[in-house]
């Protein structure tokens, strides 16, 4: 499939994670190295039941100067930090427990390979094929980083939530399209 061509929802965004720690940061480097990361559907696993994703990408390089006698600070370029990325979800106690292969990637300070895509509807089954999502236009961005933590908010009125902490240890690539499986 291709790229979404159209102005429209991200209806249906997946993150993913190819949970095999990378213990080289050079064999990561390329957009070609992370998508062979996810080219089986048992290499990765669904960030499920997510309510809110963060700004993904590569942040402005830009550093505000404050000039002395002007109303207004100028503009030079500068390092852009990267991104902490705080993810939302319905927390699932089942899915985040000791033992199974997302709670144990919790803090455990492995880097893996992450794949966020946006979609206009839902694929067939992220699990189901290669990438798991070429059965829908979609665009991908991958990165390499940590699940630093999850923080658990108990609700009263609404699903329990959680906020997953994730750290980027590289540059973002993308967007990306996967062929149909």
């Amino acid at each position: 499939m291709a790229h979404i061509t159209s102005i429209g929802a991200g209806i249906y965004s997946a993150l993913a994670v190819n949970t095999t720690p990378i213990t080289d940061l050079t064999s990561v480097d390329t957009l070609s190295e992370l998508e062979a990361l996810f080219a089986s559907a048992a290499a990765f696993s669904e960030i499920k039941n997510v309510r809110e994703f963060p700004q993904v990408g590569t942040p402005a390089n830009i550093v505000n100067v404050p000039v002395y006698g002007q109303k207004t600070s100028s503009q030079i370029q500068g390092q852009a930090d990267a991104p902490s990325l705080e993810i939302n979800i319905n927390y699932i106690p089942s899915e985040w427990a000791a033992g199974t292969v997302l709670g144990d990637a919790v803090g455990d300070g492995n880097v893996y390979a992450f794949q966020f895509s946006l979609l206009n509807s839902k694929p067939d089954g992220l699990t189901a094929n290669a990438a798991g999502l070429g059965s829908v236009a979609n665009s991908s961005f991958y990165f390499v980083g940590k699940i630093e933590a999850l923080l658990v908010s108990p609700q009263l009125t609404d699903a329990n939530q959680a906020t997953l902490t994730l750290s980027v240890a590289g540059e973002f690539f993308g967007p990306s399209t996967q062929a149909s499986a």
